[in-house]
């Protein structure tokens, strides 16, 4: 199993992708989001069956904690699932991924409404 067509023609577009409704994306994190796993499967990080099987997982333990299925916090389980693989795949380790959570939130609330968020190199 791989990944769907349009997945792949994303991934080396630039651009959000859209449908006849619009951008498929509300949010440019998301298109990133998206488009980390496609490039971390492409890359052999991981199989495509792995990744179905984390992102199952993590909307299935969102349905468990009782939260809405409609669709608002779809790509929030993305990143989590993608979290969740990375980590065990040991492309990265909890400390590093809890400091850059840190780090970003610091950049956002740091960073004048309307200006592009700038994560500072270490």
């Amino acid at each position: 199993m791989s990944p769907p067509d349009s997945a792949m023609r994303f991934a080396g577009q630039p651009g959000l992708p859209t449908n006849t409704d619009g951008p498929v994306f509300a949010e440019p994190w998301q298109a990133q989001a998206f488009a980390l796993a496609v490039r971390l499967h492409a890359a052999g990080r991981f199989t495509w069956p792995e990744w179905a099987d984390t992102l199952a997982t993590v909307l299935r333990e969102a349905t468990a904690r009782g939260e809405p299925d409609d669709g608002t916090h779809y790509y929030t389980h993305w990143l989590a699932a993608l979290e969740r693989l990375t980590t065990a795949k040991n492309l990265v380790n909890t400390t590093e991924l809890a400091q850059r959570k840190i780090a970003w939130e610091a950049a956002y609330l740091g960073t004048p409404h309307g200006r592009p968020v700038e994560l500072a190199h270490d």
